[in-house]
């Protein structure tokens, strides 16, 4: 097969325009650029509800694919929910991830992160961000930050530079039928198995306590005996992501949220006032 090459006009390129950083969040992968061009040139995206998305609905990416600037991509809401681990250098630092993410098989290619993907009204419901692919290319699981992160995040960018994320001040894992049974719960009982409590963090301050006993499950060692969180804010709880994903959408920093835990079979209430992610 000959290589092709390309003796056809080129197609007109998009007008550019240099940018300045108004602000950026590395734990949801987001940033806000100034550039000064006329307002007739701008044109403005329409949000769509990222909560209102459901899995098998059409996805449209557009993107600067390979560097071919206005690429666009179709196909369907794979999955909705996903958490993706932020990516960090320093391999001391807290990990954490971007809840909510949306996963679709509208192919994502290098130079498509940060492009729109948008619902078959136009409206965008995310802006890609990464993609599973060992050989970097669109192997069909993209993934996209909602909407509903997006318009969180990026107000406070435009008006203050940053981002300050909630934080609770734990570790764990969600509860499942061998946990619960380790801890001489019901097998049907679910919520989040708290493991570790970060000392000095909003978690400890409210006297959540974290696992102080280990079982063997499966050949594998497991702790087990932390509080297990059943409800935030009379919210059901069914696994750690449901925690992380609320405090994304619906808490601030310096908010006061209400967790309903089981501690030692007994279900009690803690009062936790959010503190401010570490960086």
């Amino acid at each position: 097969m000959k290589q092709l090459q390309s003796r056809a006009p080129q197609a007109r390129s998009s007008p550019r325009a240099e940018a300045d950083l108004v602000g950026a969040d590395l734990d949801s992968d987001l940033a806000v650029l100034r550039v000064d061009v006329p307002a007739g040139e701008l044109h403005p995206v329409r949000m769509g509800d990222s909560g209102e998305v459901r899995v098998g609905e059409l996805a449209v990416a557009i993107g600067n694919t390979f560097g071919q600037e206005g690429t666009m991509t179709v196909g369907i809401v794979s999955a909705i929910g996903r958490l993706l681990p932020v990516q960090s250098n320093n391999r001391m630092a807290p990990r954490y991830s971007i809840p909510a993410i949306i996963q679709t098989d509208a192919p994502i290619n290098p130079g498509n992160s940060g492009g729109m993907l948008l619902n078959d009204r136009g409206e965008v419901i995310g802006v890609t961000t990464a993609i599973i692919s060992p050989a970097q290319v669109s192997a069909g699981v993209g993934f996209a930050v909602p909407s509903a992160i997006v318009q969180n995040v990026v107000p406070t960018l435009i008006e203050d530079g940053e981002y300050r994320h909630p934080y609770l001040g734990i570790s764990g894992a969600s509860l499942t039928p061998d946990l619960a049974e380790a801890m001489d719960l019901p097998a049907s009982q679910r919520g989040a198995l708290v493991i570790d409590v970060v000392d000095g963090g909003p978690a400890a301050e409210a006297g959540m306590q974290g696992s102080d006993a280990q079982v063997e499950i499966d050949g594998q060692p497991v702790r087990v005996g932390g509080d297990v969180i059943t409800a935030i804010d009379d919210q059901p709880v069914l696994s750690m992501d449901e925690i992380i994903t609320y405090l994304a959408r619906a808490t601030e920093v310096g908010d006061t949220v209400t967790l309903t835990v089981l501690r030692d079979g007994q279900e009690v209430e803690v009062t936790v006032i959010l503190g401010e992610r570490p960086g």
